[in-house]
């Protein structure tokens, strides 16, 4: 029997292939005799994971050699804190509000620095994008923060900002938690790179942080040693005993994405095709239905969360009643914007967007 398409928004599904691998070496890693989930952090087995996930995160993201690369704990609502500790200099920061984890990354930056809301959507229900020209910015801010995929209310960034043009000489830093590893990210324009791994890389527990080298070593004195960007950066990331197992899979995801193809594309370039088609075929029917709506504009809709609704709130149950009995799990909205929202991540196939399109069609004739 195949497995259910699960369309969580976090923790997500995996590829069935890193999950079968992941299963035949659990009681024993390469004839180690030790599952992953017993080995010391600093024992030659463990570090030869580690090394191999960060080179293959490198190669699949073509990470300049000047950027470290963070493997932490305590997901992407931890980095809102973290964030401003080691950045912030306890000086103004500049954040984009374009959804509901925009807004908590600010609020949780109020904490330790003065945060200017530099520009929001919020006037319009998180629907659209602030024009970049109309980004109120900051003379001195230490680093201006947007997030890149708003995972609840479905908008994405397709194309970064280029700070400079908008006249700021800080860094961008992005939160990039649910696309991460779904297309290219464009290191000329971003200093800082974070992200919890639940969604696109692996199970929760995971959190990457990507940094250029000349941003470390200015955190505030209050800076627990542990989320000391400078500190993990010295020790590898293993200063504490790291998510062990949770970087394990991470490293497999890497290898799944790089041995991917899609015609005569492969790795990231194949990811990145196949999520716009699924994205293309699935925004493509909720058009054309008249009987879904996705309210988000066209230009800034996200390939990875696709929030929609139906016509009306007394028919939600009877929908996800009958996903469920066809194997399409996890569809229901998020609760503070309601309706339905289908996350498909890299690791959801075509064929999981194509069956979930095949039952929308059936469910809008029963009942429209």
């Amino acid at each position: 029997m195949p497995r259910p398409f699960n369309f969580s928004a976090g923790p997500a599904t995996l590829p069935e292939e890193v999950l079968r691998q992941a299963a035949d070496e659990m009681l024993d890693w390469h004839g180690s005799g030790m599952s992953v989930m017993e080995m010391s952090h600093r024992g030659k087995e463990f570090i030869s994971i580690a090394q191999q996930a960060e080179a293959d995160l490198r190669d699949i993201l073509a990470i300049p050699s000047h950027y470290k690369v963070l493997f932490m704990q305590g997901g992407a609502i931890a980095e809102n804190a973290i964030l401003p500790m080691n950045l912030s200099r306890g000086a103004r920061t500049d954040y984009v509000i374009t959804g509901s984890w925009s807004q908590k990354s600010a609020k949780e930056a109020r904490k330790y620095c003065d945060v200017n809301v530099a520009a929001t959507n919020e006037g319009d229900h998180h629907t659209r994008m602030p024009a970049y020209g109309s980004w109120q910015l900051s003379d001195d801010a230490a680093y201006v923060h947007v997030c890149s995929n708003e995972t609840i209310h479905g908008l994405e960034m397709h194309e970064l900002p280029d700070l400079a043009a908008l006249g700021s000489r800080a860094p961008l830093v992005i939160d990039c938690s649910s696309h991460i590893t779904s297309r290219p990210i464009d290191w000329s324009r971003v200093a800082v790179a974070y992200g919890g791994a639940q969604k696109n890389i692996g199970p929760a527990g995971l959190t990457l942080v990507i940094i250029r080298e000349d941003l470390l070593g200015q955190a505030l004195p209050i800076t627990p040693s542990g989320f000391n960007y400078q500190t993990v950066a010295e020790h590898d990331s293993m200063y504490n005993t790291p998510p062990t197992y949770a970087w394990y899979l991470a490293g497999l995801v890497f290898q799944w994405i790089k041995a991917q193809r899609e015609g005569e594309l492969t790795g990231l370039a194949a990811i990145e095709a196949r999520n716009v088609a699924k994205a293309s075929l699935l925004y493509g029917y909720i058009d054309g239905s008249g009987f879904y709506s996705n309210k988000v504009e066209k230009a800034v809709r996200s390939r990875m969360n696709v929030p929609f609704f139906l016509p009306s709130d007394s028919l939600n149950d009877a929908f996800l009643a009958g996903a469920k009995e066809r194997g399409l799990l996890q569809l229901k909205g998020h609760k503070s914007v309601g309706g339905m929202r289908a996350s498909i991540y890299n690791a959801m196939p075509l064929a999981g967007v194509q069956a979930l399109v095949d039952y929308l069609k059936d469910f809008a004739q029963r009942h429209g």
